[in-house]
């Protein structure tokens, strides 16, 4: 089983709630997928051992001067404008480049060939029965989307998917980009954490839109559900969203998690609480 956690904004407790799920039910064979990329920050509460780390490149155009006519056909085919074609010089802008590979398919000298460019790594390893496996975009990169397909992918090779005993727990993104549809993408039920607050329904109302789209099933968490307003509650219920945890605004949580340490480890209550989630999630799937 895949559950993604996402949130349509940021700050309001996904990856809290994507750890203290995984931690909750070690018993499933969890692993873990840190697929913010550009803010990775699950390890500092799981703390894992990385055994491997792998390079991930995107191929950018690399041009010949001297074979380019300068035709233009380059820039016609490339819809991220990553190739600008002077009257005789042809400049390539390898940040907006997507890697397609259509310049290169179509250039009618064969002048351009690609060569690799680093965006980030992927980062592989356990923490305490966990399989753990996150990305990290390098600075200044725009395109997250790759590296999360390279996560997925290291992620599948690795047999877990395959067997419906275990759980796949993948922190998406915050929002509603490219990247966070990537992340989410092939789930079987995607959690949708959220705060009670106006920014909080908006942004939730926003990520229940692609969730649809998507054709992902989904239900609420509610964290700091002690605070603010019954908006989010009252669009929920018009809608038929479960509402599948309510963690209450609490000073001790906010304490540990400035400290890096899992709510579930200081909080044994709660792990009854993330483990009756799950078998409420387990409930909503279709058979």
């Amino acid at each position: 089983m895949m559950i993604s956690i996402a949130s349509g904004k940021g700050g309001t407790g996904k990856t809290t709630v994507a750890v203290n799920l995984a931690l909750s039910i070690p018993e499933r064979g969890v692993q873990f997928l840190d697929c913010d990329v550009e803010e990775p920050n699950a390890s500092i509460f799981l703390k894992p051992r990385i055994e491997e780390t792998v390079s991930v490149s995107i191929p950018v155009p690399r041009i010949d001067q001297e074979k380019c006519d300068f035709c233009g056909e380059c820039a016609k085919i490339c819809a991220y404008h990553a190739l600008a074609v002077l009257p005789k010089k042809v400049l390539v802008f390898p940040h907006l480049c997507h890697g397609c590979g259509g310049c290169s398919l179509l250039c009618p000298q064969g002048a351009i060939t690609e060569q690799d460019r680093e965006i980030g790594r992927v980062e592989i390893g356990h923490s305490n029965g966990i399989e753990f496996i996150q990305g990290k975009l390098n600075v200044g990169e725009a395109m997250p989307t790759p590296l999360i397909r390279v996560i997925k992918e290291k992620a599948r090779r690795r047999g877990r998917w395959t067997n419906p005993a275990s759980v796949t727990v993948i922190d998406a993104p915050p929002g509603t980009s490219c990247s966070v549809i990537e992340a989410i993408k092939g789930s079987d039920f995607c959690i949708l954490v959220t705060e009670p607050t106006p920014f909080g329904l908006n942004d939730l109302i926003l990520a229940v839109e692609v969730l649809k789209k998507l054709q992902v099933s989904f239900g609420v968490v509610i964290n700091r559900s002690s605070m603010g307003d019954y908006r989010v509650d009252s669009y929920c219920q018009e809608n038929h969203i479960p509402i599948l945890l309510r963690i209450p605004f609490d000073r001790e949580i906010a304490t540990l998690y400035s400290q890096g340490i899992p709510i579930v480890q200081e909080k044994k209550e709660y792990i009854e609480d993330f483990r009756q989630m799950m078998d409420y999630i387990q409930e909503l799937l279709p058979t």
